[in-house]
């Protein structure tokens, strides 16, 4: 299975697209947020995602109730942090902030994000952690989404600015 990972969008949505070409053309079966959308104007772009979207709030949304109602025709939302399990078995824990998180439990995959640094990292326990970093680009100039093989377990970082959106 091939998961599209990102967040902090905080309203960019020309890398909103973006994101959603290179999860599209990549194929993603599945794709997660990690919080601040921002406002519910970033929605109608997700749409054109070809894969169900889970994603949960950040610390910065504006309009709750408008996101859960957008986000019926895209795919799940919830208030961070939350797991569940993939098509393929694999359990992940899906969050704004990491500090949110008590228990990582029997998590084998954690997504995060809020710092705006993308990192990719593996703990003592043998856990994938994945910042997709930022997809806005507005605080470190470098805007990017992850990509996840669930069954290597191999996670990668890919730099926004170097996708072309068609005209």
């Amino acid at each position: 299975m091939l998961i599209g990972i990102f967040a902090d969008t905080h309203d960019h949505l020309d890398n909103i697209r973006k994101s959603v070409a290179v999860f599209n053309a990549h194929q993603c079966d599945l794709i997660l947020f990690a919080g601040d959308f921002v406002s519910t104007f970033v929605l109608p772009p997700m749409r054109k995602l070809n894969a169900p979207m889970i994603a949960c709030f950040g610390d910065n949304e504006g309009n709750k109730t408008g996101l859960y109602g957008g986000m019926t025709i895209i795919g799940k939302l919830g208030e961070p942090p939350f797991g569940f399990k993939t098509e393929c078995g694999k359990k992940i824990l899906l969050t704004h902030q990491l500090w949110l998180i008590k228990d990582y439990g029997e998590a084998e995959i954690i997504v995060y994000a809020h710092t705006h640094k993308a990192k990719i990292h593996t703990d003592d326990a043998g856990r994938l952690f994945i910042n997709p970093g930022e997809a806005s680009g507005w605080s470190n100039g470098k805007p990017s989404v992850a990509l996840l093989d669930t069954e290597t377990m191999q996670a990668e970082h890919l730099w926004l600015d170097d996708v072309e959106l068609p005209v």
